[in-house]
């Protein structure tokens, strides 16, 4: 339905240019995309999770899933500065707790928790036990090591809290005091089963600067006597027998084929359990494919090959006309998380151009002004999106729908704070800064997203109309991690960071300090008036418990990095999610808070 719109919208341009038939309108053009992608959407099911609890299924089958590219690592403090090694380890492993972005609450998952504030003191701690029947166990093996509190005190103080790892847990280990020094957070074992978060004075959201990952202490402990930090980093390198990574998690990790598949298979030692008394997941067995790019998922997805997809705008209309009775597609309102574009200001590249450039914030301002967000969704989305002008998602309890982006599309108002930067056009249309340096730098993008390089290819299109030259570089997503955390060799960005359900959320990328402060990371002093004030309110916001003060603080938290523009957000997506019906749907939802959830599917067969 999408592309028939689309080559219908066409051909109505066309033939506008050679008869007396008036010319459609940007707007005329919207409203009729609009009108075929809600014919679309109608096709589609719409089910949100509500709280509703899972059926009991019965166990058996095999889950068919994609990856785009084989891990880096099996070694779990590695694995934090690549996403897609790190999702693929989390499935043998599991989180203390977890937060419920419907129903805004907090849940515990390996342990339950207590909250003890002393406001005399100023004090707070988290009390932690871990439930009964916890293991790591190993596939094909009768071994049982018991999951203790030093999984997690050890990981705490040893791992994330040694500075030598550059752990992105680290900055959250620190309060910042009222006279401005720093106070560790401290990790205290009890016994065997409980230990403490001992915090050295009262925060908003203890449970997320606690919340964290269980590991097999017995293992890194070892290594790092032996081998120190150096020791720790070689476990579990690419070449291991995958079978001799314990679970603690839904999952034992069993093969692993380079450049062809990982397969899992389920865990029945793992602790949840449906109202049966049978152990989640049902599903036996998981391959994951690598495939290397979107369009071989789709092709399998096609030929029946995989057991769910996600499709990109240009799949859309075929993923959706095509369902009949193979498999349903479900639909679900704008993702809360959004791509960003974001410029280096790393003084590491402070003899460049583009350095000189990315540092003036009218030149920000103006690219913002230059980001046609309603071309991008019209031709990328075909409509099913929206402008992202705001910062926090309206899921954060500190979102204001008051706050938004002042520096919307205009290239007129982007050639005039450019102009009041010294910048000037020659009389070829070519910009040019006060030193006479024509204006051009890169765009990165990465090269397993081909949506993102049309997005960027549009970007270019707009800066070429007012004499900018931007190029569209297409990188490794993994080389794109290492510009941004080691080389900072990058002049601009367009990439993804995820959702802030807590305003506090982006320790490790908000304040100046952190080692992905994008656009320059581990200061060790604020470079910018301004960072130095968001570096202050996000404290103060960490450490304000009166809501209507927090909301203060946040509000102008929130203002400052709309108007200073270090990254500048695109839109919001509607998602879509297809899944096949060999399997129960019973339990499956899809929404735009938590995502697909289907952990509880079953076979129907069986």
């Amino acid at each position: 339905m999408i592309k028939r719109f689309f080559y219908f919208i066409v051909g109505m341009l066309l033939f506008a240019g050679c008869t007396k038939t008036p010319e459609m309108t940007l707007a005329e053009i919207a409203e009729l995309t609009a009108a075929g992608d809600s014919v679309l959407v109608n096709k589609t099911v719409s089910r949100p999770w509500t709280g509703e609890k899972p059926v009991p299924g019965k166990i058996g089958g095999v889950w068919q899933t994609t990856i785009l590219s084989d891990p880096k690592t099996f070694n779990q403090i590695i694995a934090e500065r690549d996403g897609s090694s790190s999702e693929l380890i989390s499935k043998t492993l599991d989180y203390l707790v977890y937060y419920d972005a419907v129903l805004r609450k907090w849940e515990p998952r390996l342990a339950y928790f207590e909250i003890e504030t002393d406001e005399k003191a100023d004090t707070l701690t988290v009390h932690y036990t871990l439930r009964e029947g916890l293991f790591w166990t190993w596939y094909g093996s009768d071994r049982k090591v018991p999951v203790t509190s030093d999984d997690f005190v050890f990981w705490y103080n040893e791992i994330a809290g040694d500075e030598a790892f550059q752990s992105s847990g680290y900055a959250q280990q620190w309060c910042t005091m009222p006279d401005g020094s720093s106070s560790h957070i401290d990790c205290v074992k009890i016994d065997d089963r409980r230990f403490d978060f001992v915090f050295p004075r009262i925060v908003a959201e203890p449970l997320l600067a606690t919340n964290m990952s269980l590991c097999p202490s017995f293992i890194y402990k070892e290594a790092k006597e032996k081998g120190g930090v150096e020791g720790v980093k070689n476990l579990f390198s690419i070449n291991c027998n995958v079978r001799e990574i314990p679970s603690c998690g839904e999952w034992y990790l069993t093969d692993y084929a380079p450049s062809q598949r990982l397969i899992y298979r389920r865990n029945p030692n793992f602790w949840e359990k449906d109202s049966e008394g049978t152990s989640i997941p049902y599903v036996e067995q998981m391959v994951c494919q690598i495939v290397g790019d979107m369009n071989t998922e789709f092709l399998l997805f096609k030929q029946g090959k995989v057991e769910t997809f996600s499709p990109r705008p240009e799949e859309l209309s075929d993923i959706v006309e095509n369902q009949k009775d193979d498999y349903t597609v479900f639909n679900a309102e704008g993702s809360l998380g959004a791509l960003l574009w974001s410029f280096n200001q790393n003084p590491k590249n402070k003899e460049t151009d583009f350095y000189r450039w990315f540092c003036i914030k009218q030149f920000r301002q103006a690219m913002s002004c230059l980001l046609n967000r309603e071309r991008i969704i019209d031709q990328t989305y075909r409509g099913l999106a929206m402008p992202k002008y705001d910062f926090f998602p309206d899921a954060n309890p500190m979102y204001n729908p008051d706050i938004t982006l002042q520096y919307r599309f205009a290239p007129e108002r982007a050639v005039k704070l450019l102009e009041s930067a010294g910048f000037y056009r020659d009389s070829d249309g070519i910009m040019h800064d006060a030193s006479g340096v024509p204006v051009e730098y890169d765009l990165t993008v990465a090269t397993t997203n081909n949506l993102m390089n049309d997005m960027a290819m549009i970007i270019s299109d707009e800066c070429s109309k007012v004499g900018i030259k931007v190029n569209v570089r297409q990188l490794d997503f993994q080389k794109m991690i290492e510009m941004l955390t080691a080389t900072y060799d990058w002049q601009s960005i367009m990439i993804g960071l995820g959702s802030n359900f807590f305003p506090s959320q982006g320790s490790n990328v908000w304040p100046s300090y952190g080692n992905l402060h994008l656009w320059n990371p581990l200061q060790e002093k604020p470079a910018t008036e301004w960072e130095a004030r968001i570096d202050y309110l996000y404290n103060e916001g960490n450490y304000t418990i009166d809501k209507n003060e927090a909301k203060k603080i946040w509000d102008e938290y929130q203002r400052i990095l709309l108007e200073e523009c270090p990254v500048i957000y695109l839109l919001r997506s509607r998602s879509f999610f297809a899944i096949r019906n060999r399997w129960n749907l019973t339990n499956v939802y899809f929404d735009n808070k938590s995502g697909a959830k289907t952990e509880y599917v079953w076979l129907s067969d069986q």
